[in-house]
């Protein structure tokens, strides 16, 4: 069985994220999109309220299931015996942070890292973009897939 991993903090889990995760699902046999919690982050909602939120997105997706971890991506992936980390990329700076992870995770626990590049439409949006206009009241149903 072929299993990709789907890691970041998803806070909010955003068009784009839902874009990465449904063109990567023809390539495995199960994702598991990872909830994951970095210390340097304050984040809106906790991991729970994440995961249930992505849990409610993919309910009728067999491929799809929701998982929180708090310890290195590559014990994550090591763990959930997956064979890629799947991550997505909307800019150099993003290829540039993904590309220095890829490399340590696959030298830490030989698991390859597939990067797929952001669809135009969702390059500029950003769970932090959107947690800004949470903050402010804004409506941001057009930044977030439905449920």
């Amino acid at each position: 069985m072929k299993i990709g991993i789907f890691v970041g903090s998803f806070d909010p889990y955003t068009l784009g994220h839902d874009s990465i995760l449904r063109r990567a699902l023809p390539l495995f046999d199960k994702i598991i999109i990872g909830v994951g919690v970095n210390e340097d982050k304050t984040y809106m909602y906790d991991k729970e309220q994440r995961k249930k939120a992505i849990q409610e997105i993919y309910q009728n997706e067999p491929k799809v299931e929701v998982k929180t971890y708090d310890n290195l991506t590559i014990d994550f992936a090591k763990k959930e015996d997956a064979s890629f980390i799947i991550k997505g990329v909307r800019n150099t700076l993003d290829f540039e942070y993904e590309r220095q992870q890829a490399e340590f995770n696959l030298k830490l626990g030989n698991v390859e890292t597939l990067l797929l590049l952001s669809e135009p439409q969702y390059e500029n949006i950003s769970s932090s973009m959107v947690r800004e206009l949470i903050r402010f009241g804004k409506d941001v149903k057009e930044y977030l897939p439905k449920k």
